[in-house]
């Protein structure tokens, strides 16, 4: 009976150590960088400390069987290091990437293998006597230090543990199975104390047992559980991981509340399963609409592929509520609608009444002279002006279109191409990369140089150039200016202090707006006087 628990013992020690061995095959499948080379060290640590356990049982010698415990020594507390490393890393924390943590740990670490080598000289670590219960064996008498040192490891494995409790405790998976893996490393805890206070154990480390246990379960049993809560775990929203092959892996508990077909659909294809949200990942429309306790509510599809070294072995499919996000894009989308239906109002049924007026006063007009004819031909002329920028201004208030690398210097001598102003100064100070509406850019640099001229008289100096910083550009001129109490007000909509429709700078404020940048006016730099307007937070093409 005492053969086969001593041969039980020697067993448990020694399939642990392989169970490691075997697990550093699989560690390569885990995903994050930092994560793989803690769980492979916790492998090589633990594979190690279980292996001296099994060799201290069975080496012949007192010498070898005294180096073997040591080596042991040597393992488990490396195997701390390993563990608070990739707790770190699992958790999304920085501990294990301090470079002042790691020194430190090193320093310690040798500092307390110096010891334990060293023990046969100066005995201050543990001693060793001949026991035979449960089955004759060298038994180990450890002192004060051994205790200190066991009892700080033990404090730092508990760190590891809060932070593993934290991150299972928070996420949407289902996480009952890593938190029971996570309790194994602990029982062979209760193994050690038996085996120190009684003689019903060896005094052997049974901690390796707990953590092989524990990788192995990992990487054998719960890998895609494991991967799921790291790299979705703390995401609120909806996520479902597919292999490859679109096949179900696994969901957390917002997509199975989103999507019910997902409960026991492990290995289902997801277009069988949700075929909404598969129709989505293959089409060119991400956004599906449900509706959930009768309410309608938008959801965006997005996938994010994960790989094994350079191998694409699945993706993580997150479902993202975008309700208020599509209902504003909706909004929009009806304004724009309405402004070209408005345009289209404004361009057939005003204008057709407007040009038989203006035929009829040019009729006339050719039969006598009149003051009367020529004020109503001044205003026919301004109603059409008027038109003009209000069909522009609704065309600029609906969607840019697609964006292009631009020149600024280019667009700026093609805006200012459309300009009647030959007595003008035109400079281009500068120039400026950028992706753009081209089209539209040049309707902001025309109007906003038509400005000038209008403003700053026929022989105005208009200047456009980049900004020193690279945040946008300017177009600048050397007229009277814009005093600074009306510097703000003058890109509301009918705004004007001349005979202008009042319409430009609302559509400059427009075109800007819809680039995502902003306009402002301020006084010039290259001269005494002139007015100054910067668009900024453009950003600038590499």
């Amino acid at each position: 009976m005492t053969g086969l628990l001593f041969a039980g013992y020697v067993a448990v020690f020694f399939v642990a150590a392989l169970a490691c061995l075997a697990g550093l095959s699989r560690v390569g499948r885990v995903e994050d960088p930092g994560t793989r080379r803690g769980l492979a060290a916790l492998l090589v640590t633990s594979g190690g400390w279980a292996a001296a356990q099994a060799g201290f049982l069975v080496v012949p010698s007192t010498e070898l069987k005294v180096a073997a415990y040591t080596g042991g020594l040597i393992f488990g507390l490396a195997t701390v290091g390993a563990w608070l490393y990739f707790c770190s890393a699992y958790t999304g924390r920085a501990f294990h990437r301090n470079p002042t943590v790691r020194r430190v740990a090193l320093g310690v670490f040798l500092a307390v293998v110096a010891v334990k080598v060293t023990n046969p000289v100066h005995g201050i670590y543990f001693g060793v006597e001949q026991a035979s219960a449960p089955f004759p064996h060298l038994a180990v008498d450890h002192h004060t230090l051994h205790w200190v040192v066991m009892g700080t490891a033990y404090a730092l494995a508990a760190v590891g543990y809060f932070m593993l409790f934290e991150l299972l405790g928070q996420t949407g998976y289902d996480t009952r199975p890593l938190l029971a893996l996570v309790a194994v490393t602990g029982l062979p805890v209760a193994a050690d104390v038996v085996g120190a206070s009684t003689s019903a154990l060896p005094e052997l480390s049974y901690e390796s047992l707990g953590v092989a246990a524990f990788a192995v379960g990992v990487l054998f049993v719960f890998l895609d559980r494991f991967q799921a809560v790291q790299l979705a775990g703390d995401v609120r929203d909806a996520v479902v991981f597919l292999t490859d092959d679109g096949e179900i892996r696994d969901a957390n508990e917002r997509a199975r509340g989103l999507f019910p077909a997902l409960a026991g659909a492990t290995g289902r294809p997801l277009a069988d399963a949700v075929p909404a949200v598969a129709e989505r990942l293959a089409g060119d429309r991400d956004v599906v609409e449900l509706r959930r306790n009768g309410e309608r509510r938008f959801y965006q599809v997005s996938a994010t592929p994960f790989t094994f070294g350079r191998t694409r072995v699945g993706q993580m499919v997150v479902v993202t509520d975008v309700t208020s996000e599509e209902d504003a894009r909706r909004q929009i989308q009806r304004q724009n609608e309405r402004l070209g239906q408005f345009a289209s109002v404004v361009s057939h049924d005003l204008r057709n009444p407007l040009n038989v007026a203006a035929g009829r006063v040019d009729l006339e007009r050719d039969h006598r002279a009149s003051e009367h004819l020529d004020a109503a031909a001044r205003a026919l002329d301004r109603m059409e002006q008027i038109i003009e920028s209000v069909l522009m201004l609704a065309r600029e208030g609906a969607d840019i279109g697609e964006r292009s690398r631009v020149s600024l210097a280019a667009l700026a001598e093609q805006a200012w191409a459309s300009v009647a102003a030959e007595h003008a100064t035109f400079v281009v100070d500068g120039d400026l990369a950028f992706d753009a509406d081209a089209d539209r850019v040049v309707q902001l640099l025309e109007n906003l140089s038509r400005n000038a001229v209008e403003h700053g008289g026929p022989d105005v100096t208009v200047r456009v150039g980049a900004l020193a910083d690279g945040s946008g550009f300017y177009v600048e001129d050397d007229g009277p200016g814009i005093p600074a109490d009306l510097q703000d007000d003058i890109f509301e909509m009918g705004y004007t202090t001349s005979d202008g429709t009042g319409l430009g700078l609302s559509i400059v404020d427009t075109i800007a707006s819809a680039h995502g940048w902003e306009v402002a006016a301020t006084d010039a730099e290259h001269s005494a006087t002139g007015a100054r307007f910067e668009i900024t937070s453009v950003e600038a093409a590499d």
